[in-house]
Formats: C-alpha cells, sequence, structure tokens
C-alpha cells in the first residue's frame, strides 16, 4: 500500500505539469489573441484532469485492491502541489509581466 501511495502522489505531482505548461503559455499570448489567455488554461485543466484519470484507471486495472489510495494520494499531491506552487508565487516576490 505504501509504494500505490508514493506512486499517486507522483502521479499528482506529473498531473500538475500541464497547468503549469498552460501558465508559462498564457505569458506568450497577445491581448487580441483568438486563442485567449481563459482557453490555454482550460486545455491544460483538462489535459491534467486526463492524466489523472489515466493513471487512476491505469491503478485499478493493475492492482484493484490499491486503487483507492492511490487515487487519495494523487488528489492530495496535486492539490498540495497547487497550493504550494501559489504560495510560493504569492510570498517569492516575483514581478509579474503586465
Amino acid at each position: 500500500m505504501v509504494a500505490a501511495i508514493i506512486c499517486g502522489a507522483l502521479a499528482g505531482i506529473v498531473g500538475f505539469a500541464p497547468l503549469l505548461i498552460g501558465l508559462r503559455q498564457t505569458r506568450k499570448v497577445t491581448a487580441t489573441s483568438n486563442f485567449g489567455h481563459m482557453s490555454i488554461l482550460l486545455v491544460s485543466l483538462v489535459i491534467s484532469f486526463a492524466l489523472m484519470f489515466a493513471f487512476a484507471i491505469i491503478c485499478a486495472n493493475v492492482a484493484r485492491d490499491v486503487a483507492l489510495p492511490f487515487v487519495l494520494a494523487e488528489a492530495v499531491a496535486l492539490s498540495a502541489t497547487a497550493i504550494i506552487f501559489g504560495v510560493r508565487r504569492t510570498l517569492g516576490g516575483r514581478k509579474e509581466k503586465e
């Protein structure tokens, strides 16, 4: 079960990667772009959820008895990664491009 929790945590962290990529892509979008900031972030959110569901389905097919700890660890890791990213970004003092 410990291995499932560790793998779930890693899958949750990997599930956050599309959100980071989408956030970086929004910096390249001009104000008059057809594919705006929100569209990029929504697509990256859909990709992130698709990755998480794919990992959960793989776990359920491979080892059904540890699927619940895997999925819970995955969700907690994704949430914790997002919170840590947001707090570090807010308190880091980095200037945003305006």
